[in-house]
């Protein structure tokens, strides 16, 4: 029986982490899978993020300190051995590094393949240098998850061989629903008439959720937001709240465990931000049947069906303009048929391991 083992910087809800949990649930059953986090403990880990529970056994935390850690690349070299890992999957620049130089401690050939999720951190010459170095160490397969992450890799590392495959979602758990029953289930108490834009993302400057709260001033006042999600600008986006006395229309629900509900209580979804990889919330609100207004950064545009709409900036105005161009009617079934002809899960996962197993007879 083969064994892949996937290391990730930290393991909790977010866009890199949930396709990593994605390929543990459709893997082969024929494979051992494991998910091995830099950060945290297992137990710790698992408690925090209750979608684990089932992988439980599956889950492995090095609890890394800050900072370099020459025990953690240790630590590393004895999952892979006592686990006889056969590949190696490293997600980021981080764990790219670190499994790079625990592989360097093996007697027996581990094939390594690295995944990277967005290319803006490759501006940094810090960041350039330490890929660089990885790449040197263990001569991983490198895979993009957009066509753009591709293609600014191929622009700094010339002949080095990248293949794509995009990031995918489970469409059995992110479906169409009753929005009103959806509503009820978050416990909202929306006016009748209530037009709901959503937006789910860490609340962090470069998420942009400022300029959806400026957005929603310009709109009528039936217009509502639904913000999930947790970060360091809570306070301030309140703070904004406030001044446009907005306080009765900004909904913010911290993080929220049952996204398919939160999606399905939406009229629209809108992505603001200022920089993105492949983003797994436009692929998730589509599947829900719900359109998506999104600004046309990182690889954006290439997760967005004909019933949703790419705007060129996130200002307030260009975001009022054409959250107010949606006509709120319907399911749009076509984003969902978008979603599983391009985005399944279970065709990213199998692609995944064609790519490990490539040329052997397993």
């Amino acid at each position: 029986m083969k064994t892949i083992i996937h290391v990730v910087q930290h393991l909790s809800p977010g866009g890199l982490e949930t396709m990593v949990l994605n390929m543990l649930s459709f893997s082969d059953p024929h494979y051992r899978v494991f998910i091995c986090s830099m950060e945290g403990t297992s137990q710790h880990i698992v408690a925090s993020w209750r979608q684990l529970l089932p992988f439980k056994h599956q889950i492995i935390g090095l609890n890394k300190p800050q900072g370099i850690s020459l025990s953690t690349i240790k630590n590393l070299h004895a999952v892979f051995k006592d686990n006889q890992a056969d590949i190696v999957h490293s997600h980021h620049i981080g764990p790219l590094l670190y499994a790079s130089c625990a592989l360097q401690r093996h007697q027996h050939l581990i094939k390594h393949i690295h995944t990277e999720h967005d290319a803006w951190h490759l501006n940094s010459y810090k960041h350039r240098f330490i890929h660089y170095i990885a790449l040197l160490l263990s001569n991983p397969t490198v895979v993009a998850d957009a066509d753009f992450v591709r293609q600014k890799i191929r622009n700094i590392f010339k002949n080095y061989p990248i293949y794509t495959i995009k990031n995918g979602i489970n469409p059995s758990r992110f479906t169409v629903g009753n929005k009103l029953h959806a509503r009820d289930k978050l416990s909202l108490a929306l006016p009748t008439g209530s037009i709901v834009i959503g937006n789910a993302a860490r609340l962090e400057t470069v998420k942009g959720q400022r300029h959806l709260i400026e957005a929603l001033q310009l709109l009528p006042a039936n217009f509502h937001l639904l913000l999930a999600g947790s970060g360091s600008t809570r306070s301030e986006l309140q703070q904004l709240v406030y001044k446009y006395r907005l306080e009765h229309r900004v909904h913010f629900l911290g993080h929220v465990d049952d996204m398919p509900t939160f999606y399905q209580a939406l009229d629209l979804f809108c992505l603001p931000s200022n920089n993105e990889g492949f983003p797994l919330s436009t692929l998730e609100a589509q599947a829900c049947g719900i359109p998506c207004v999104a600004n046309n950064v990182g690889g954006v545009s290439e997760t967005l069906s004909t019933d949703s709409l790419l705007v060129n900036d996130n200002t307030a105005i260009t975001l009022s303009d054409a959250i107010k161009s949606i006509p709120y009617h319907g399911i749009r079934h076509n984003a969902r048929d978008f979603i599983l002809k391009h985005n399944h899960a279970q065709t990213m996962t199998k692609a995944y391991e064609q790519l490990y197993f490539s040329g052997e007879n397993i």
